[in-house]
């Protein structure tokens, strides 16, 4: 299996003034994760792409906004920082982006874009879905990725398993029939959108899948997800490479949610989608999700091994599945 990282220092330019959860030793820290686990080569370094090339997925008026602020230290709101190495080290995420989308469809296997600052949150003009925030995000990188492989295979896969939700992606692709937006997150949590019925505009219903899982999740009621939407929607679509919004605040003791997920739902997840190329764009994961999650993930992809882990899930997980089966079996069979 062919495996490739896609990562400049210039990430770590986007930084904050004091403290931040989302801030330079997030990459460092996911770097060691990486390093302890033998997975930390083919390093590959990314060209910033043109700045008319954020315009694919963004509003010009939000692209200019983040361009003045980013001359100077400055909040787009009380989440989200610019400093002076926000630009830059986005334009530099979309070329990361853009590198993975390219050399997983030439070469299969799974590039990860270990790209700062994150982009799930990011909507069209900024703000998506009547979020409060941008919740830590500037571009839409996996929104981006999924544009490109549209223009070059004809139709686009997202999964993305961060914590929240990926409200941005999911307003980009909204009236986009030939993208698909698979969504696993925790609950009622910020942003407070991506539920069951939520599944995209018109004449594109149905290609927009959410899962929103219950507080206190753990392996057993996300692989239960996992096996019953996840995999028989990518089995039906046939995506010939697969953009996976790669978010690890999931983890147990990560320290932004409830959900108690650990290296086991991660591999998992890796080893059902080792017959597809991957294009993994990072996301979320502030502690020790990045240190371990992100390794489990990519070591399960690499294995090729097919793990068979016998579940238990909660009431409230069987619940949940069945009503998101109910919703969708009107465009896919479960």
């Amino acid at each position: 299996m062919k495996f490739g990282v896609i990562y400049t220092p210039i990430f770590l330019e986007h930084r904050p003034e004091g403290y931040h959860p989302e801030n330079p030793g997030r990459l460092k820290r996911a770097v060691e994760g990486l390093k302890k686990a033998g997975l930390w080569k083919n390093v590959i370094e990314p060209e910033p792409i043109p700045e008319e090339e954020l315009l694919r997925v963004h509003d010009r008026e939000y692209v200019e906004l983040v361009k003045e602020l980013s001359t100077s230290f400055s909040y787009l709101d009380p989440d989200t920082y610019v400093s002076l190495g926000t630009f830059e080290a986005a334009l530099h995420a979309f070329g990361a982006a853009k590198k993975a989308v390219e050399l997983a469809l030439e070469e299969k296997g799974l590039y990860l874009a270990f790209v700062r600052p994150p982009g799930h949150h990011a909507g069209r003009k900024g703000k998506a879905f009547n979020a409060p925030t941008l919740g830590f995000c500037i571009f839409n990188n996996a929104a981006y990725a999924a544009k490109l492989l549209e223009e070059l295979t004809g139709k686009a896969l997202v999964i993305d398993f961060d914590a929240h939700h990926g409200n941005g992606t999911q307003e980009i692709l909204w009236n986009d029939s030939n993208a698909v937006h698979i969504d696993l997150h925790e609950r009622d949590i910020y942003p407070v959108s991506g539920y069951e019925y939520e599944i995209g505009g018109k004449g594109a219903e149905g290609t927009k899948v959410n899962i929103p899982m219950p507080h206190y999740s753990g392996d057993d009621d996300y692989i239960y997800a996992w096996n019953e939407v996840v995999l028989p929607v990518v089995a039906q679509f046939k995506p010939k490479v697969i953009v996976i919004s790669a978010g690890f605040d999931g983890f147990h003791g990560d320290g932004l949610a409830t959900l108690r997920l650990s290296e086991v739902f991660y591999a998992y997840a890796g080893t059902t989608l080792a017959r597809y190329p991957l294009t993994v764009v990072l996301e979320g994961g502030y502690s020790v999700g990045l240190e371990k999650g992100l390794p489990a993930f990519i070591r399960g992809y690499l294995s090729g091994e097919r793990l068979e882990v016998p579940v238990h899930p909660s009431f409230e997980t069987l619940n949940t599945v069945e009503r998101i089966k109910e919703i969708l079996r009107e465009w896919w069979e479960f």
